[in-house]
């Protein structure tokens, strides 16, 4: 099994590199980066989450603690990620937080009608996009309680 995906502590799944380099810099900034998979599309994340393609050595068992999730995603969008994570029983208690640009109602409603945990548009300016992304990461790796998964 590759060692850099046994203990994944977040998944990032964005296709822009600028936005994606913001998130990683931030979260490094508190020591939250030191086991973060950094994926392109849709497609790419679901091979990770469900172990296939280039990910099928994965420990399906040993999810991510958090899955950031853009919505404006290529080959797969983020809506269809978050169905097809929400709807198998082995992913639905990882938690997904949307970190989009988009402030649309509708996709707001149709990210928590699919279960989605938290939902937060992305910040323009950069101090505040840092910070965004910095406390979201505290809270999902150091504060929140995830349920006890059984093996």
């Amino acid at each position: 099994m590759n060692e850099d995906t046994k203990e994944v502590e977040i998944l990032l799944v964005e296709d822009n590199p600028t936005d994606a380099e913001l998130c990683i810099r931030a979260l490094k900034k508190n020591n939250l980066a030191n086991k973060l998979v950094w994926v392109k599309d849709g497609a790419e994340a679901l091979d990770f989450l469900f172990a296939t393609g280039p990910f099928a050595d994965r420990d399906v068992s040993c999810p991510p603690k958090v899955v950031l999730l853009d919505l404006r995603l290529p080959k797969v969008d983020g809506m269809e990620v978050l169905r097809k994570v929400k709807a198998d029983e082995r992913t639905r208690p990882i938690p997904v937080v949307v970190l989009t640009s988009s402030k649309e109602d509708r996709d707001v409603a149709e990210s928590y009608k699919l279960g989605v945990n938290s939902y937060i548009s992305k910040p323009v300016e950069f101090d505040a996009f840092a910070k965004t992304v910095s406390e979201l990461g505290l809270y999902w790796l150091l504060v929140n309680r995830p349920p006890v998964t059984t093996r």
